[in-house]
């Protein structure tokens, strides 16, 4: 089963013999790969959605391996703490993967799971409600691919919400010393900067503008700080 460079990021990061559950499968290449690597034990491969479903079912049997388990549901409600030790959400908006992990009490229970996350959008929004909420980012790696550019994380749940600069949000542990990486926190500070830039002659506006100023300073001096 070929991948893109994005989904073979993801595999990289599953953990040898791992029972993977991957959510939103849409066409289970992932979790088809994941087999035919030898990478994961098996594999529980869910979709909110009747029709990606049943395109998956096509794709396992096509494959011909054994291993995979495919569940019409939203995100881990079918799935039991006994069932998983390795959580992919990928492919979805910051805000719906916060969603997905808010109502999964088995994240939270020992021994935690490793989550494996790649949001499409609003990634700040992800990295705020996972410190806020008792999880922890371990790793992060920046990818480019097709003119865009992702980030791909490992996290897992610690119990205890920690406080984080909101800077943090924007670029979270990825490192600018790598291209891809550099490339995603600058794209970063252009978004900000953009915001501060037009809200700078609007007095009425001037505390937003402040605020979005202070931000891309900040992402700025980590630039400058990261090429020295």
């Amino acid at each position: 089963m070929s991948l893109s460079q994005r989904l073979k990021l993801i595999a990289s990061l599953v953990p040898k013999g791992a029972r993977v559950c991957d959510i939103g499968t849409d066409h289970a290449r992932l979790p088809i790969y994941l087999i035919e690597q030898q990478t994961a034990d098996r594999v529980i491969a869910t979709d909110i959605r009747p029709l990606p479903l049943e395109n998956a079912k096509r794709n396992v049997a096509l494959s011909g391996v054994a291993g995979i388990e495919l569940r019409l549901c939203d995100g881990l409600s079918a799935v039991k703490k006994s069932e998983t030790d390795t959580v992919i959400i990928a492919g979805m908006g910051g805000e719906v993967i916060s969603g997905i992990i808010s109502r999964a009490e088995l994240l939270r229970e020992r021994p935690y799971p490793l989550l494996i996350l790649q949001p499409t959008t609003s990634p700040e929004a992800l990295r705020k409600y996972l410190y806020e909420s008792g999880f922890e980012i371990l790793t992060e790696t920046a990818l480019k691919e097709n003119g865009k550019l992702y980030s791909v994380m490992t996290a897992c749940f610690t119990c205890e919400a920690k406080e984080m600069p909101e800077y943090f949000f924007f670029t979270g542990k990825l490192d600018p010393k790598t291209e891809d990486g550099y490339l995603y926190i600058k794209k970063q500070y252009i978004r900000l900067k953009k915001c501060a830039d037009a809200l700078c002659d609007i007095h009425e506006k001037q505390a937003e503008y402040l605020h979005y100023k202070k931000l891309s300073d900040q992402i700025l001096k980590l630039l400058k700080d990261k090429q020295e």
